[in-house]
């Protein structure tokens, strides 16, 4: 193995991708199995994770295995956690992907938005975390410590809603849960970051970038000129996975193209 193979590899390691049927978890899932890693994927849609495993089983590397799982509630985390820890009884890699939106106008934003949104995006994800902790303690060491990763947003870091109020306020929450659960989990050998990602092609986003034309579009608002690509969200789950990010906890990955320091403000240009 060559120093590169080395810094960046997963060989060997166990990961659970929740929401990792389609988007972006398939993506960072992609990117595990690629780096040698046996990687577990849920998501409320078991049969889609299922069919997701075998295509990915299909590339060499490592293996997946796809079954269902449901964050939404306290009764569905509880089978997910049972489902992992028949199937492994260490996890090296979390990734919390698993996520859902709302959008509507100011005027009309219902009510029950929140209470679904925040449940999926935050309770689900702390619980679930909570669950699995014992697991992650189990694989960690300091030379090699389990890692976490959450999905958060460029939408958490900007002051941008974009008609999904109840997803921003979510995605900032995580940002903060994650940067808190960093420090608490230091001294158990468990990093946690997050992804804040801009826009990427995923069943969220289809309705502004399913077809070519349509990314396209969308690209020429992010300053570097293009939306986000599959090997991004797989090379910084490599990174942050792999004895390369092994140093790095509490931060707050963009992955938006620039989109985290776009302003448009001047002050004394034309």
């Amino acid at each position: 193995m060559t120093y590169l193979e080395d810094l960046f590899s997963v060989a060997g390691k166990t990961a659970l991708v929740t929401g990792a049927a389609t988007g972006i978890g398939r993506m960072a899932a992609t990117g595990l199995v690629q780096g040698g890693a046996n990687v577990l994927i849920a998501s409320r849609k078991g049969a889609d994770c299922a069919r997701v495993a075998e295509e990915l089983n299909q590339l060499g590397g490592g293996k997946a295995e796809g079954f269902s799982g449901d964050v939404s509630t306290e009764e569905g985390i509880a089978a997910l956690v049972g489902e992992v820890r028949q199937r492994t009884d260490s996890l090296h890699i979390l990734i919390n992907n698993a996520g859902v939106s709302w959008g509507a106008d100011y005027e009309n934003f219902p009510y029950s938005a929140w209470a679904k949104v925040l449940g999926v995006n935050v309770t689900g994800l702390f619980h679930l975390t909570r669950e699995l902790t014992p697991l992650l303690e189990k694989a960690a060491s300091q030379e090699d410590p389990a890692r976490i990763i959450n999905l958060g947003s460029v939408m958490g870091t900007q002051p941008l809603a974009d008609g999904a109020y109840s997803y921003t306020a979510s995605k900032a929450a995580v940002h903060h849960l994650t940067r808190t659960l960093a420090n608490e989990f230091a001294e158990r050998h468990i990093t946690v970051n997050a992804f804040a990602p801009g826009p990427f092609q995923s069943r969220m986003t289809a309705f502004a970038t399913a077809s070519d034309e349509q990314a396209e579009t969308v690209g020429q608002r992010v300053p570097i000129g293009r939306i986000g690509a599959p090997d991004d969200i797989a090379g910084a789950t490599l990174y942050l996975c792999s004895r390369a990010g092994s140093y790095v906890t509490g931060a707050i990955l963009p992955l938006d193209g620039g989109q985290h320091v776009q302003h448009g403000m001047s002050l004394f240009k034309e």
